[in-house]
């Protein structure tokens, strides 16, 4: 059943030094805490790579140098058309968990196509509508991990009218299906808002009441992926930290609420469709690590939570 709306949970109370650099000083009685750097996943799991439809992985290959490409070992590939759920499983020394099918919750009528790999459906939720209603329901009936794209800003209402379309696809279902919800960490947002300002936004309070509530669905996870910002984008090769820097205070002014609401054990890395994937990689993992995250929490989200998604499919 749709869990009942509640108010939001307490805010995860970060201290500042969470969104600035980690520095090497430490009191006489307490253990020096592992440096970010040190903190890096043994494996992962990219759990976004966009793919065409003959489902190749060498774009992604080409743009994921590094640790990203030396450490991977599983990927979930997203489509950009149904039909490419009918193309033969590429060659690859990179184990492909799953292919992410897309559909449209407007369409009328749904048929799940037939794929030589284990499938996920894919879909982006822009407003309530007795199709967007259906269409999730259906969704849900297939037994399927469903990833819910979330990339427009959403008024309250949307949020509620959301959450009250989650609760009726998934009502009386023997078993709900993950469901993985994508540019939900981070959002979309303003970059021109300073960050002073941001911590007491309405807005950022909102995000954190939506991920609290959102939370309430014991089978949701979310994607961990690159912003969808309006502003200077990092790339690979720039001298200038300052993007970066920026990007990684911003990052880790969401990632701290979705922690707090979802627990490290439903949150997933993903490269998306970053110009940059194992930029992206590194600002992820740095951004998680300066939250006083530990290796077993590290490993969860770049590799295990994935696996346990969706490795049994």
């Amino acid at each position: 059943m749709h869990p009942p709306r509640k108010g939001p949970k307490v805010p995860l109370k970060l201290p500042a030094s969470a969104f600035s650099p980690p520095n090497s000083g430490t009191g006489e009685k307490f253990p020096l805490a592992p440096s970010p750097s040190a903190l890096r996943p043994k494996e992962i799991i990219d759990a976004s790579v966009p793919v065409g439809t003959d489902l190749s992985l060498n774009a992604w290959k080409e743009k994921a140098a590094g640790e990203l490409h030396d450490h991977v070992q599983g990927a979930i590939l997203f489509a950009s058309d149904a039909s490419a759920a009918s193309a033969a499983a590429p060659s690859s020394t990179i184990p492909i968990l799953s292919l992410a099918v897309p559909f449209s919750l407007e369409d009328t009528e749904h048929t799940l196509p037939s794929s030589s790999l284990p499938m996920t459906l894919h879909t982006v939720y822009k407003s309530a509508s007795p199709q967007a209603q259906d269409g999730l329901r259906w969704a849900m009936q297939q037994g399927r991990p469903v990833v819910i794209d979330m990339e427009a800003v959403f008024e309250d209402s949307v949020w509620e009218g959301f959450e009250d379309a989650l609760g009726k696809s998934t009502a009386d279902l023997e078993k709900v299906p993950p469901i993985i919800l994508s540019h939900l960490l981070p959002p979309k947002h303003d970059i021109e808002l300073p960050i002073v300002k941001l911590m007491n936004h309405p807005s950022y309070r909102d995000f954190q009441a939506q991920v609290a509530a959102l939370s309430l669905f014991s089978t949701a996870s979310v994607n961990f992926l690159p912003p969808n910002w309006d502003g200077p984008t990092p790339y690979e090769g720039d001298a200038d930290e300052k993007i970066k820097s920026e990007w990684k205070r911003r990052i880790k002014m969401y990632l701290g609420p979705v922690l707090e609401a979802f627990g490290i054990e439903r949150i997933m890395f993903g490269s998306g469709k970053s110009p940059s994937p194992a930029l992206w990689y590194e600002i992820a993992r740095e951004s998680l690590a300066e939250l006083a995250i530990d290796q077993e929490a590290i490993d969860a989200v770049f590799f295990g939570n994935a696996k346990r998604i969706y490795g049994s499919l």
